[in-house]
Order: structure tokens, then C-alpha cells, then sequence
């Protein structure tokens, strides 16, 4: 029986944005990273073609809180009179403060190595050495580019998970892509996603 490797890690911001689809040009954030999200933590890390690091579960160590949120974009997806004018859209969103969380995940193949090696385990030591080293593959960041981290590492002594957070999402996005590495645009979502106790499991 092959043996499952594992690994763990800690991410606390002041400031978190989680998109959900369905709130358009306002954006709200869900109550906790999605699935995609904490993949794309993890893979900030540290990464591999032939292997990768599905997350299992996060747990919120912060009370959830809300914050309204204003900005100014001035990239290509603004309206083609404020392109000509070159004048900002004000970006509006309801975005996550404060928040910490604890992420945990399995490491998994993608393809078979291309070497005779343990790709798995490898992938395992890369993550844990960078992630007590302070080393990333590319800076992590809480949902939007912008929202960088206070703190990333290894699990901190103090945190403690927020066991009064009990939530019901009706509708949360999992997927993005349709494959773990290198896959196409294809959106999946989970139908009655439950945070209980501060812990949000991610389906498989």
C-alpha cells in the first residue's frame, strides 16, 4: 500500500478576497478560501508537473468578518469610453479582514514521474523545507493578487481554530479547471457546503 503524504500550513492576512460568481460586478467574498483558492496557496509553495497537493480541509482560526472595499482599476477589461478617456473603474467589493487559516492537504500524481523516483515524497520535501525556510515558488496571496500575507509557515502554537463558526453556503465554487495541473476553463461548484465548527472540507 503506497503510503499518503501530507502537508500542513498556516496563512493569516489583514485582508482576504474569495469571489463568489454569482454577486457580478460587486463582488462579495465567500466566508473561507475555496477549493481552488487553497490550491493555488499551496502551489505558491512549491510545485511540480508530475504531482501536486490536493486540499482536504481549512480551518478558520479568525471570526469571520466583512468589510466593504473600494478601488481603482486601470487594466484592459475596463469599458471601451473609459479605455479612450483612460479613466479608472471603481471596483466595489465586500471583502474579508483579519483572517487566519489553516490549510491541509494531500499530495497527489498527476503524471507518472519521469524519473525512477518518489515524486510524491519529493514533492512533500520541497513544500516543508521552503515553507520553514520562508522560500515560495511565487508570492501567496489571500484570493486577489493584492491581499499579500502577514504570515506564512508552518502552524503557530497560539492559533487556535474559531469553533463557533457554524455557516451553510447553498452554493460554492470547488473547481476552476477541469484537471489538477494543466487543465481547461471548466467551473464546478459544490451545492450545500458546510463550515462547521470552523472547518470547511473540500470535496474530492
Amino acid at each position: 500500500m503506497r503510503s499518503s503524504y501530507t502537508v500542513v500550513m498556516e496563512i493569516a492576512g489583514p485582508a482576504a478576497m474569495f469571489t463568489r460568481p454569482d454577486t457580478g460586478g460587486s463582488f462579495v467574498s465567500y466566508p473561507a478560501p475555496t477549493y481552488s483558492a487553497a490550491k493555488g496557496i499551496f502551489e505558491s509553495i512549491a510545485r511540480l508537473k508530475s504531482a501536486y497537493i490536493r486540499p482536504t480541509k481549512v480551518e478558520i482560526c479568525r471570526p469571520v468578518q466583512f468589510h466593504r472595499y473600494g478601488t481603482n482599476y486601470r487594466g484592459p477589461l475596463r469599458k471601451v469610453n473609459q479605455l479612450k478617456k483612460d479613466v479608472s473603474y471603481q471596483l466595489k467589493a465586500v471583502i474579508l479582514v483579519d483572517v487566519c487559516y489553516r490549510l491541509h492537504g494531500v499530495i497527489e500524481e498527476a503524471t507518472p514521474s519521469p524519473v525512477p523516483t518518489n515524486h510524491l515524497h519529493a514533492l512533500q520535501e520541497m513544500f516543508e523545507r521552503r515553507l520553514r525556510n520562508g522560500q515560495c515558488h511565487a508570492m501567496p496571496c489571500l484570493g486577489w493578487k493584492e491581499f499579500t500575507p502577514s504570515y506564512v509557515g508552518p502552524f503557530r502554537d497560539s492559533t487556535r481554530v474559531e469553533e463557533s463558526i457554524t455557516l451553510d453556503v447553498p452554493s460554492m465554487l470547488h473547481s476552476v479547471f477541469d484537471k489538477a495541473v494543466a487543465g481547461t476553463w471548466q467551473p464546478t461548484f459544490v451545492q450545500n457546503a458546510r463550515i462547521e465548527k470552523g472547518v470547511l472540507e473540500y470535496a474530492q
